[in-house]
């Protein structure tokens, strides 16, 4: 089947990454939880990462990164530090095209936001975000620092975690000489 799936015909799913800072300038990473769902076959393998998903038709990109950090880690406490200047893109390898993203896209288009922190760690709640409300995506946390991340993620991704790390690259610092 994926060999017969033509790449550049298919769109990028537009999408949000949320990078996460606490006090000491540490970026917030999820350990994904295994799945048995062949869509996240592209996902294991390193299982870290910031929080992402979908951006919802006609929603606004930082209210979708302000609704995914919520369904996926139950932060609510934040105030924007940024927006990386420009849309960062990945593609699929070519075992999970036509697999993973619903079989829909090449990859994934996302608009980038790094969030100060302003709650505390107890707010935090990976297993039952939302009180259960979402499922939960990841199945433990911690502070990373934000150039680790690439290192962290899926292999195919770490072009985008790259140019994160590169757009962010000030933020880390801020808290450090604060």
């Amino acid at each position: 089947m994926t060999k017969a799936l033509d790449r550049q015909a298919m769109p990028y799913r537009d999408c949000v990454g949320v990078a996460v800072f606490n006090h000491e300038g540490n970026v917030f990473i999820g350990r994904r939880k295994p799945e048995d769902d062949p869509e996240d076959s592209a996902e294991r393998g390193a299982p870290w990462q910031m929080p992402q998903g979908g951006i919802d038709k006609g929603e606004d990109p930082l209210r979708a990164a302000l609704r995914e950090l919520h369904e996926e880690t139950n932060i609510t406490a934040v105030s924007l530090l940024a927006e990386a200047p420009e849309w960062i893109y990945y593609d699929l390898p070519d075992d999970a095209l036509g697999i993973a993203l619903k079989g829909k896209y090449r990859g994934q288009r996302q608009r980038w936001f790094a969030f100060a922190f302003t709650g505390q760690d107890s707010e935090i709640d990976v297993e039952t975000p939302g009180g259960g409300k979402y499922p939960a995506e990841f199945d433990a946390w911690r502070w990373e620092k934000l150039t680790r991340t690439p290192s962290l993620i899926v292999p195919f991704k770490k072009d985008a975690y790259d140019k994160v790390v590169e757009a962010f690259a000030d933020i880390p610092q801020r808290f450090t000489h604060a």
